[in-house]
């Protein structure tokens, strides 16, 4: 966003510039309008302090090839980064693609959480975006089966607490027990622990 702030500014100021040229002596209120509105849009490009733009690409294994060197077109074209997001073997996939591994500066493999993080976050009474859970947070008996059911994968342990949430509604309660917590992993199919 900051990017194209800054495109809209320079745009702007060369707009205003050659309205300057069109401006004579006898319209002195629109020239002071003019240049009072050309500071304005300098001043406003200089707080963009990083008109860096990013593109998150998410899926970006499951991307054909056509579709790859549009990304790969795209990256080209501007002053932006980007970030490609996939599953196991995307970087591999990628490599048959000279014309874009050439332009990949590194990879990053997310690892599952490991079983102090789990704890650590639920111990902070950590919520997905837009879920509420009761303030009184979660038994160690809640954590232990929460860690053990999700592996320490986020997507999972996200949507478990959703459901958690679901589950809570439903049966008019603020206390997340171990059933609770079983009953909103039986809804989302993902296997026993």
């Amino acid at each position: 966003m900051p990017g194209s702030v800054c495109r809209h500014l320079k745009i702007a100021g060369r707009v205003i510039i050659s309205r300057l040229f069109h401006v004579t002596s006898q319209q002195p209120r629109k020239l002071q309008h003019i240049l009072q509105t050309y500071q304005y849009y300098q001043a406003r490009q200089k707080e963009v302090s990083d008109p860096t733009t990013i593109i998150v690409v998410d899926e970006a294994d499951r991307l054909q090839m056509n579709s790859l060197e549009q990304v790969r077109s795209v990256f080209d074209s501007g002053d932006m980064g980007m970030i490609l997001i996939g599953m196991l073997g995307i970087e591999k996939r990628i490599a048959r693609f000279p014309q874009l591994y050439s332009r990949i500066g590194f990879v990053h493999e997310f690892r599952p959480l490991g079983v102090a993080e789990v704890q650590e976050l639920l111990e902070r009474c950590w919520t997905p975006p837009g879920v509420t859970l009761p303030d009184s947070g979660f038994t160690p008996e809640v954590v232990a089966r929460l860690v053990r059911m999700t592996g320490g994968n986020l997507r999972l342990l996200t949507r478990l607490l959703t459901q958690v949430e679901r589950v809570l509604g439903v049966n008019d309660t603020q206390v997340i027990s171990v059933e609770i917590v079983e009953a909103a992993r039986d809804s989302l199919v993902i296997g026993q622990a």
